[in-house]
This record gives structure tokens, sequence and C-alpha cells, in this order.
């Protein structure tokens, strides 16, 4: 019983991982933030590599998306720390996460409650909730949900290759049937 809850777990957080990362696809498809579009598309191929391995109980699949999910956390906190300045990183002239100056957080212009107060300098004002606490939001959650899902997934590859499916009938070809005797 504790082997199907485990793997069901892993399924149901693959299934919210793979939709908080189309969610945040659509607003940076939006924004016109190339790189994170990238990453993000890649993401959503190897969740559901790790879904599939999973449910097919395969488990190179599902080292693949463990693997992955190294860089992935990586890339969440390289995002979180770039949106707080930390160590002379700006998200503003940054050109990692965008690649012209037009791009940018799509939270930045049409977030809940945002007027747009110069036209020839894009300002805004009066944001409920400012866009770099929406993006580091995302990039948390993402990084949150990827440690857990890596833990659970690292017990349920181990529970897959432990309970091993390989049959070897008698008189197969090991070595100590083909012996001469």
């Amino acid at each position: 019983m504790g082997f199907c809850s485990r793997r069901h777990l892993f399924l149901t957080l693959c299934i919210f991982q793979l939709l908080t990362v189309v969610q945040r696809q659509v607003f940076d498809f939006l924004g016109f933030l190339w790189v994170p579009i990238l990453v993000n598309f890649f993401q959503i191929i190897l969740i559901i590599f790790g879904f599939f391995g999973a449910y097919q109980y395969r488990p190179k699949y599902v080292i693949a998306y463990l693997l992955w999910h190294l860089f992935w956390i990586g890339w969440n906190i390289f995002l979180i720390c770039l949106y707080l300045n930390v160590s002379g990183l700006d998200h503003e002239t940054n050109k990692v996460i965008k690649l012209d100056q037009t791009s940018g957080s799509w939270w930045k212009k049409h977030g809940p409650g945002c007027k747009v107060v110069n036209v020839e300098e894009p300002e805004y004002e009066g944001c409920l909730i400012d866009y770099i606490h929406v993006e580091i939001f995302q990039s948390g959650l993402q990084v949150v949900l990827a440690v857990i899902n890596s833990i659970i997934g690292i017990c349920l590859n181990r529970t897959f290759l432990e309970e091993d499916d390989t049959f070897d009938f008698i008189g197969g070809f090991d070595p100590q049937t083909i012996c001469v005797t």
C-alpha cells in the first residue's frame, strides 16, 4: 500500500507541477521572455518523462527527470537572485532572460491594479502586487515542487530498482546452468 501511495503522490505532484509550468510558460510568452520559454519547454517535456516513467514503472525516465531537476532548481534559484538584484544582478538590463530591451515580465505591465504613469518611459503605479514578488513566488513554488518531487522520485526509483521484475526460469542461460559438467 505504501508503494502505490508514493507513486500516486509523485504522479499527482507531476500533474500539479505541469500545470504551474504551463501557466508560467503562457505568461513568459506574453512577456516575450525567450530564454525562460525554452527552459520551461524542456521542463514540460521532462515532467512528462517523469510522469510516464512513474506510471509505466520505468526507472530510467524517472532518473532523467531527477537529473533535469538539478538544473531546474538552479535555474529558479538564479531567477530569484536575479529579481532580488543579488550580487550585482539586475533584472532590468540582464540579457539572460530577455534577448531584447522591449521584452519583460508580463506582470510588470498587466499586474492587478497597475496603471501607466508615463507613456514614453513605461512607468507603472498602483500595482497591488509588485511583479518582482510574482516572479519570485513562481520561481520559489517551482523550487519547492521540484525538491519535494525529487525526494519522492528518489524513494520511488529506489523501490522500482529493488522490485525488479526480471524472471529467470530454471534452465535459463545464466552462468550457473551453462557450466559443462
